[in-house]
């Protein structure tokens, strides 16, 4: 099993935990993750771009100008989409760009991407993150003594809002249970801070 140094919040080192080889030590697979990660930009897309046809831009009902001796091509609408002022050519429309990718291929991109970030160093494993009130001062400083990177996504068990608060204002760092967590947010960040509790839920999961 893939061993990884624990630290405090102090960034003092708290011992070794291991990690599940089928889980954090798997090699990773790039087409799945990629397949995935196209599908979750896909399904954050709100698909509300609109454009008028020939058939529902105004005017249309004469022609502009007569057939011939203008020098110009022969025209009988106004909304033909070579006039200016009219219609677009497969005009795009409402739409729906969501869909649902098999759960062995999310699966198997969920255990790449967290295999790619121990084979890479870029895994922070944390025995207890806590705060006594939201304090966005003492989240930097942590982030700061466990040399985390300016992007960083720090993943909990259980939501601590304390926690929430401390890093909601703080550039580049997000915050996610391990039941929200995603392919995309995981590679996008170049630390992954996770907690004790959170590593054992994530086997739990995904074993």
């Amino acid at each position: 099993m893939a061993k990884v140094t624990m630290l405090n919040m102090a960034g003092a080192e708290a011992g070794v935990i291991e990690l599940n080889d089928d889980i954090f030590a798997i090699t990773p697979n790039e087409n799945a993750v990629h397949a995935v990660i196209k599908n979750y930009l896909a399904n954050q897309r709100q698909g509300t771009q609109s454009a008028k046809t020939r058939a529902e831009v105004r005017g249309g009902g004469r022609k502009p100008f007569r057939q011939k001796g203008t020098g110009r091509h022969r025209q009988g609408s106004s909304t033909d989409p070579s006039q200016i002022g009219g219609g677009i050519v497969f005009a795009p429309k409402p739409r729906d760009y969501r869909y649902t990718l098999p759960k062995k291929v999310r699966r198997l991109a969920m255990k790449s991407a967290l295999s790619s970030k121990v084979a890479e160093k870029e895994i922070i494993v944390l025995d207890e993150l806590k705060f006594d009130a939201p304090k966005t001062k003492e989240m930097v400083k942590v982030l700061e003594n466990v040399k985390a990177g300016k992007k960083a996504l720090i993943v909990m068990a259980e939501k601590d809002e304390n926690v929430v608060k401390s890093a909601a204002n703080i550039p580049g760092v997000r915050t996610a249970l391990v039941g929200t967590m995603n392919v995309y947010e995981i590679i996008n960040h170049e630390s992954f801070i996770v907690t004790q509790e959170a590593v054992k839920k994530i086997e739990e999961v995904y074993i």
